[in-house]
């Protein structure tokens, strides 16, 4: 991951679950409760008891102008926006009217403390009510074009409801149609009796002129037309660049980190290329064909986050196993990312076709641990094929690229091998610090270095002794949450046995560690004689937090004592064993190269220029909007 894409999986802390819209309507009502007595307040309550009433009178005002809208257009503007063909939930479009609620309530505050404190008549309130109105407006027509990714027409209907609701209730008991001619008087008695009801209304609203709801149309015209302008500035590189709207980003991102729904795959899809990448799956069984267990390495990234794409790829891998499923993680990064979670089956139908493959030996060799610079390989044969795991511990590594990964396995495999699993361990970073965060590109000093490590393990490998062999695997079913940075595949672990070295495979169901965390684990195994520790790279764990490695929220002892159980009871369940290796190829729809980057940049740079480009839209509307006011 660079530190672009780190930035793009930061965003995620700004989204958060949408309340249930029970919880917003009980605060909306509330929130125009306390704006009514503020707004309404009573100077000449006398007695008690009148004080008491009259505080329910003007909170009841509070409710009736200000907390009706808001109810009507939470609950209304989801279905209106079904009807139009949007996606909006009930429990985003209440939060979104509860938040034009603050805004108009936050307005009218200061407009009342500018006229308080200053010459200004109460008709500025009024004014300025209009403007925050028509500002309500222009917020939720781009949220609602954002998210639901209808037309600008389109969700112009379901925008329009908040500011509409308020329009009526003022146009109502303002007595704003007294100062209409209809020229039918039977018509204008009749009509009068229901849409004109002043007296029935707080004398402040007198003020309100027919000009009034004038300018609140073409204010909101003006309004539409700058978000459309917007979101056109904003959307251009998006559509040249990658070929897919910047709407359809935000309305699958916003859609998964808040209501956990798919869209943001349909997007993904959109830019995804072509690619064919390995599946490797090695298997364990008993003499009598027990398999005990499976290790499946697909040459894929399980990304982007929470269970997109191939997010929850390890679980699916375990799934699908009948022994003790190991999904450790692969040299690929985050442009090998899966674009659907439907691409995932793909993959497992190339594991199942190199499962009817294997071709089991019971002869295996002692591992042997090689080192090139900073990168460390521990490798073992099974007959003529080879397990090997990468890490740069103690120093700070991500990723592992793709053509970094097949180039070192093709070293392992020039003196003899067959076919190798090549596991990245993914245990040692430092999180999201630094220009490049560890990542293994093609060309690094780091990439020289696996390779060199591959080659010599294979060489090594290939001429040593085989013998009888003996495997036993063990399981801690944690309780942890992804929030703490583990996975629910919990530790698993893996023991060989040959000529009397045992050897401790331990997968971690998590993204990464802490730095610190692997070698305080090796040290607690003490007892044998080469151990690595892997992480599946889950990105279930990073829904939320881009950053949420083992170790950095659990404590490291209570790791360290799940993984001690887990080898001690792969110890207790050694027997001998067969294992096979064989690989198979899928054809996916993956990221593409370059496209994650180019993604993380786009996505970056619209958040900053667009809080910009947004500042000067909002300034440019509200003095066009006092021109107007000016001249009428």
């Amino acid at each position: 991951m660079t530190s672009s894409q780190s930035n793009l999986a930061g965003l995620s802390r700004f989204v958060f679950r949408a309340p249930s819209w029970y919880r917003s309507v009980a605060i909306a009502l509330l929130l125009a409760a306390a704006a009514g007595v503020a707004a309404f307040a009573s100077p000449d309550a006398g007695q008690v008891w009148r004080g008491v009433l009259f505080v329910g009178r003007d909170a009841w005002q509070g409710v009736f102008f200000v907390g009706i809208p808001t109810v009507v257009a939470g609950l209304g503007t989801a279905w209106v926006d079904r009807v139009v063909g949007g996606q909006l939930t009930r429990d985003r479009s209440m939060l979104l009217a509860l938040a034009c609620e603050v805004v108009l309530v936050a307005v009218l505050a200061l407009a009342g403390v500018a006229v308080y404190l200053t010459p200004l008549q109460q008709q500025f309130v009024f004014d300025t009510l209009v403007v925050a109105l028509a500002s309500v407006f222009a917020l939720r027509l781009l949220v609602i074009a954002a998210v639901s990714r209808s037309s600008l027409t389109l969700s112009a209907v379901p925008a329009s409801i908040q500011t509409l609701a308020s329009a009526v209730l003022l146009f109502v008991y303002s007595g704003t149609l007294r100062a209409i001619e209809l020229g039918v008087p039977l018509q204008r008695a009749y009509v009068t009796t229901y849409l004109s009801r002043a007296d029935e209304a707080p004398p402040e609203l007198s003020v309100i002129s027919p000009e009034h709801f004038l300018l609140l149309g073409v204010t909101c015209v003006l309004y539409a037309g700058a978000v459309y302008g917007f979101l056109y500035v904003v959307d251009r590189p998006w559509r040249e660049s990658l070929g897919v709207s910047v709407l359809d980003f935000i309305q699958g991102f916003v859609g998964h980190i808040a209501d956990g729904s798919r869209e943001l795959e349909t997007f993904f899809e959109q830019m995804g290329e072509e690619a064919v990448v390995p599946v490797t799956v090695l298997s364990v069984r008993r003499p009598d064909g027990t398999e005990t267990a499976r290790w499946v390495l697909p040459m894929i990234h399980p990304g982007p986050m929470g269970e997109i794409g191939g997010g929850n790829l390890p679980v699916r891998v375990a799934e699908e196993t009948d022994g003790l499923g190991f999904p450790p993680h692969a040299t690929a990064g985050h442009d090998f990312n899966l674009v659907t979670e439907r691409e995932v089956d793909r993959l497992l139908d190339a594991a199942e076709r190199a499962g009817r493959k294997l071709e089991f030996t019971d002869r295996a060799t002692p591992s042997v641990r090689t080192a090139a610079g900073e990168a460390s390989i521990l490798g073992q044969a099974f007959g003529d094929d080879a397990l090997m795991t990468a890490t740069f511990a103690p120093g700070f590594a991500d990723d592992v690229e793709y053509a970094v990964g097949l180039s070192a396995a093709a070293e392992a495999r020039t003196n003899g091998l067959d076919d190798v699993m090549l596991a990245d361990a993914h245990n040692s970073n430092n999180g999201l610090e630094g220009p490049d965060l560890g990542h293994v590109t093609p060309g690094s000093t780091r990439s020289f270095d696996m390779m060199a490590a591959a080659g010599d393990a294979g060489d090594r490998l290939a001429t040593a002794p085989r013998s009888e062999l003996a495997v036993g695997v063990g399981h801690v079913e944690t309780e942890w949450e992804p929030e703490q940075g583990v996975g629910p595949l919990g530790v698993r672990t893996m023991v060989t046995e040959v000529s009397d070295q045992r050897t401790a495979y331990v997968l971690v169901d998590g993204n990464n560690m802490e730095p610190g965390l692997r070698g305080e684990i090796v040290d607690a195994l003490d007892d044998f004689d080469e151990v690595e520790v892997l992480t599946t790279d889950t990105h279930v764990v990073n829904t939320v937090e881009a950053e949420n490695q083992v170790g950095d929220v659990l404590p490291w002892a209570d790791v360290i004592e799940a993984v001690r159980r887990a080898t001690d009871d792969a110890v207790a369940d050694l027997a001998p064993a067969e294992v096979g290796i064989a690989t198979e190829h899928a054809e996916v729809t993956v990221f593409g190269n370059d496209r994650t980057e180019t993604l993380a940049s786009h996505a970056n740079a619209a958040v900053q220029m667009g809080g910009a480009l947004a500042a000067v839209v909002v300034l440019a509307s509200l003095a066009v909007s006092a021109l107007l006011f000016f001249l009428a």
